[in-house]
């Protein structure tokens, strides 16, 4: 298999862009025996990690930059015993604790039909401004992964990633792809939280 990015470890942090941003996820933690991924920029530079030490840990999972820091904790909870939801808890120096409002939430959605979504992220909980909408466009078995907001605009996507011959690196090397002036940190907490749903973290 290819090298996904051989540099090394460098310092991160959450930001926006007026362009579109392209990023590769390995689904693969930095940590020997780990579970996780690790998240590289277009130059090739670790930007975002997750390092989960047991799989069965799923309950608490946090979202770091290159260096270990903290960008968002993500809580698991259940309400009445069946319906399960994620909030994530951005922090700026290190630390989250659930005594904080949630910067986002995800909620499964309970049915599902073959165009509708399988969860729906809030995402601005912690602001004094009306939250955020976001869905996933549609269910699929393929390692696709479209984020919309609230009027059905695309905002991230996610697919396999191919070198520039077309080769498909692997089914856990993928790309993406972020629009202008969407905070990365935030998809990036989507995305962790769509894969813990998925079993595939």
């Amino acid at each position: 298999m290819a090298k996904v990015h051989p540099q090394a470890l460098l310092s991160s942090t959450c930001q926006f862009s007026s362009k579109q941003e392209t990023f590769t996820i390995w689904m693969k933690s930095l940590v020997l025996n780990g579970n996780g991924c690790t998240v590289f920029d277009s130059k090739g530079q670790i930007v975002y990690r997750v390092d989960n030490y047991n799989s069965k840990c799923r309950d608490e999972v946090y979202l770091m930059d290159s260096k270990g820091k903290v960008l968002y904790t993500i809580l698991r909870k259940k309400k009445f015993k069946l319906f399960t939801f994620w909030e994530g808890y951005r922090s700026s120096a290190g630390t989250a604790t659930s005594q904080e409002k949630p910067g986002f939430q995800v909620k499964k959605t309970l049915k599902i039909s073959r165009s509708g979504s399988p969860c729906e992220f809030i995402a601005g909980l912690d602001k004094n401004q009306p939250p955020d909408h976001y869905h996933i466009q549609r269910w699929t078995r393929k390692p696709v992964c479209n984020i919309v907001d609230n009027l059905g605009r695309s905002v991230a996507e996610v697919k396999k990633k191919q070198s520039a011959s077309g080769e498909v690196l692997g089914d856990d090397v993928l790309k993406m792809v972020v629009e202008p002036f969407i905070d990365h940190c935030l998809i990036m907490g989507f995305f962790v939280v769509y894969s813990l749903i998925n079993w595939k973290m």
